[in-house]
């Protein structure tokens, strides 16, 4: 027994050094060979090797002085991503991505970098058009789709450049439909997309897309208290970037169907008790100028209260928005005013408020 207890702490010690010597890995392992890729791994592969030519990356910086293609970390003030919309070299992106800066320059997927300018900006929608300068590299138009159909539940795929790294993607599916956004002019983005395929800082401007590769959105923002993905992300719906891009393109400015309000905030109201919008001033020149309709006077009384338009209450600045988009530039409406208790209604049509909004 003494001897067989000896036997076995031998090899109880001994075992360590015998693993090592008889099992390790001293030369490179043989390879595991595996079956071909899942269809929806191929099929989400060749998605990215299809689309991502259409992406770059773009770099804007507010000092007019030096170069935007320059390594000066400080020099760069805003970055994100852009979809290549068309074989003339327009790209489209956010407005936040590109606005209050002097240069703009775009990196390909061939790595060339390329001066652009910008064509035309639509703070409301928070898009922009940029126009490429003499790019030398073949350029890819990505594919475009619809979002009128979009339901929730299908696959989503966001190609970007979060936090500076280039063509990264993403995949999600679309968490909801219809979402209003706030941008940073006092309209309301409505209609917006909700993914929760993580969206970052820098997938600003760069395409949300459907499992066939086809745009359905224009990433835009992200609800964060940290700043980071938080899985739920927003993009424009392709069809408002499809009808904003043409007009753009066309003449620079989106035309913004309106009657020429500033309206106070709906929190605002609904603090005082009041059921409508609260018209704080009117535009010099507007249809609403010129039907006599009055904002706030100077010693704070409130004056006019739109409470109807065509005989359907509005409760909101939203509501009269979407009512006047739907309407269309041209269309006479009614509105139904309440100033101090007295009701009376006015009309007069809807007119393009985009030039009388810079004033």
């Amino acid at each position: 027994m003494i001897v067989w207890l000896l036997a076995l702490a031998t090899v109880w010690v001994m075992q360590p050094y015998l693993s090592a010597l008889w099992f390790s890995a001293s030369i490179p392992r043989t390879v595991t060979p595996r079956a071909e890729l899942a269809a929806s791994e191929q099929a989400t592969v060749r998605l990215f090797k299809e689309v991502s030519p259409s992406v770059v990356h773009v770099f804007a910086r507010g000092r007019p002085s030096a170069s935007v293609f320059s390594d000066e970390q400080d020099s760069v003030v805003q970055s994100g991503s852009g979809i290549i919309w068309d074989l003339a070299g327009h790209v489209i992106t956010n407005n936040h991505v590109i606005s209050g800066t002097a240069q703009i320059g775009v990196r390909l997927t061939s790595g060339e970098f390329v001066a652009a300018h910008v064509v035309g900006a639509a703070p409301n929608y928070d898009l922009a058009v940029l126009q490429l300068e003499r790019p030398r590299s073949a350029l890819h138009p990505i594919a475009v789709g619809r979002s009128a159909d979009l339901q929730v539940g299908q696959s989503t795929f966001a190609i970007g450049n979060p936090y500076g790294l280039d063509q990264t993607l993403t995949s999600g599916i679309v968490s909801a439909l219809g979402r209003t956004l706030p941008s940073v002019t006092a309209r309301e983005v409505k209609g917006m997309i909700q993914t929760d395929a993580p969206i970052n800082p820098g997938n600003s401007g760069g395409p949300l897309l459907d499992s066939a590769g086809r745009l359905i959105g224009v990433n835009s923002a992200i609800i964060s208290g940290s700043g980071a993905s938080a899985g739920i992300g927003f993009a424009i719906p392709v069809d408002i970037v499809n009808r904003v891009a043409a007009e753009l393109i066309r003449s620079g400015h989106v035309p913004l169907p309106g009657v020429g309000i500033v309206a106070a905030k709906q929190g605002e109201a609904t603090s005082l008790g009041i059921d409508g919008v609260i018209v704080l001033r009117t535009l010099r020149g507007s249809p609403a100028a010129k039907a006599g309709i009055e904002g706030v006077r100077e010693d704070g009384v409130i004056g006019d209260v739109i409470t109807e338009v065509n005989g359907k209450p509005v409760h909101s600045m939203e509501e009269l928005t979407s009512i006047l988009e739907d309407e269309g530039i041209g269309k006479q409406i009614a509105l139904t005013i309440d100033r101090a208790g007295q009701t009376r209604t006015v009309k007069l049509s809807i007119a393009d408020v985009s030039q009388l909004a810079q004033r």
